[in-house]
């Protein structure tokens, strides 16, 4: 049981930090790219494109898509986002943020969901529970922002992201100095 835990948080450890690390660098260039058309819409894409791989791979390493029916569901959702996305960039800045917005929301829940199963196994998932209701919450925000006057950008995304490098890498860290306490005593 011992090894499960510790190669279970080392795994997490390592995808948590490769969120963080991810979504840090894509802040980064939505500053960077905000004012280019192209590349902003890259971005918007690759973003939910980014966390269906992501989420499928964790599932994946953690029993496969049946034995994580949240993740499972959180892949199709961010699969058929990215799509969304795709085809709201051909109509407006005011279409891709609603969609952003539904999809945090949406990923969001699935992500509270699997931080609540996960804390009952693996414990130390306070921080992945907080960035899903967030998240949802961020979601609401988005998509009442694209309902306004004002024609959103990238740049009205980026905090969703920066806040979620944030957890992720709170979690890390968090899961880091527990493995590191545990091999102490």
């Amino acid at each position: 049981m011992q090894s499960r835990l510790s190669a279970q948080s080392s795994w997490l450890q390592s995808y948590y930090f490769g969120r963080a690390i991810f979504s840090i660098a894509w802040v980064a260039a939505a500053v960077v790219f905000s004012g280019q058309t192209g590349p902003a819409a890259f971005l918007l894409v690759i973003y939910p494109a980014w966390d269906a791989v992501a989420n499928l791979a964790d599932a994946r390493v953690n029993g496969g898509l049946k034995a994580n029916p949240s993740q499972a569901l959180n892949v199709v959702v961010s699969a058929i986002t990215a799509l969304a996305v795709i085809v709201a960039i051909s109509h407006s800045s005011f279409a891709v943020l609603g969609v952003f917005g539904i999809w945090a929301i949406l990923a969001g829940v699935l992500q509270l969901s699997t931080g609540v199963r996960r804390w009952r196994l693996d414990g130390a998932q306070w921080a992945m529970i907080l960035s899903g209701a967030q998240s949802a919450l961020a979601g609401g925000y988005m998509i009442s922002r694209s309902i306004g006057t004002v024609a959103p950008t990238i740049l009205d995304v980026a905090p969703y992201a920066g806040f979620g490098a944030f957890y992720f890498l709170l979690s890390a860290i968090w899961l880091f100095a527990t493995a590191y306490r545990s091999a102490r005593a």
